[in-house]
């Protein structure tokens, strides 16, 4: 039979990303793709996939608020898209349900596919609705934050060379964006990995970071010395003697927190 899938991500690239493997499979048609959870919502209610990708972070309406919208009865079979660390993923398999953590192994994806075909062809629906209200059962505490409030931010996912580095925020110094990656650097060394500032701004707040420039974030106790630059701007310098741009939109507020920790 010909599966009929709806992709759901907040991020283009990876849109395309999943696309363009399902293309290559035969027995796939792609019956379009989503960038917000409200469309995905008119979209499955409307369309009937029988698969979707959903990316769980996303503005306004989180893939759980998806599947609320939607009702567990009427959900489709889910792949979940996400690129959250071990909290999340051992939420998923207690609750038997599949996911892709981005950015996407294609080995892992084919299993996936495999693991999909199964799901299909058995009709398992009520299970599957079992599934879903047990997952969203323990995410229901935070419906905008979806898993964090498990602690889910405490801890930065690093995937490279075959392997998996977890990083404490207190063991990073600054972050800086790198065209569609960001540069999270520690004392001993500096990780790229997919994400953004914003998230990234959200991760750290609470913890003692600031955002400095567009593509600059700092912890402010790392913070000892900022430099006048002509023209009013400023080089903020850490304690490794780094020195990071700070702009004029975020003089004022680090002016602020600087002077409330003296």
């Amino acid at each position: 039979m010909t599966i009929r899938v709806l992709v759901v991500d907040d991020e283009p690239l990876s849109r395309e990303g999943v696309i363009m493997r399902l293309e290559q499979q035969d027995d796939i048609e792609v019956i379009g793709e989503c960038g917000n959870g409200s469309d995905a919502i008119r979209r499955i209610l409307a369309d009937k996939p029988d698969l979707v990708f959903l990316d769980i972070k996303m503005p306004k309406f989180t893939g759980f608020d998806v599947i609320k919208a939607v009702g567990i009865e009427q959900m489709p079979l889910v792949i979940f898209l996400t690129a959250y660390d071990e909290f999340a993923i051992e939420a998923f398999q207690v609750n038997a349900l599949d996911y892709l953590l981005k950015p996407i192994n294609s080995g892992l994806f084919e299993e996936s596919m495999t693991r999909a075909r199964k799901e299909l062809n058995s009709q398992r629906i009520a299970d599957r609705s079992a599934q879903l209200k047990s997952l969203l059962n323990e995410t229901s505490a935070d419906s905008s934050g979806a898993l964090e409030h498990k602690g889910l931010n405490e801890r930065i996912v690093v995937r490279a060379h075959g392997h998996v580095h977890f990083i404490k925020p207190e063991d990073i110094q600054w972050v800086e964006a790198e065209g569609d990656y960001i540069n999270v650097h520690t004392e001993s060394r500096s990780h790229l990995i997919r994400d953004t500032m914003r998230s990234m701004e959200q991760r750290l707040e609470n913890h003692g970071f600031q955002r400095i420039h567009r593509s600059v974030i700092v912890k402010l106790a790392l913070i000892t010395e900022l430099i006048t630059l002509e023209g009013g701007d400023y080089e903020v310098v850490i304690s490794n003697q780094q020195k990071l741009k700070l702009s004029r939109g975020y003089r004022d507020i680090l002016f602020k927190k600087l002077q409330a920790d003296l």
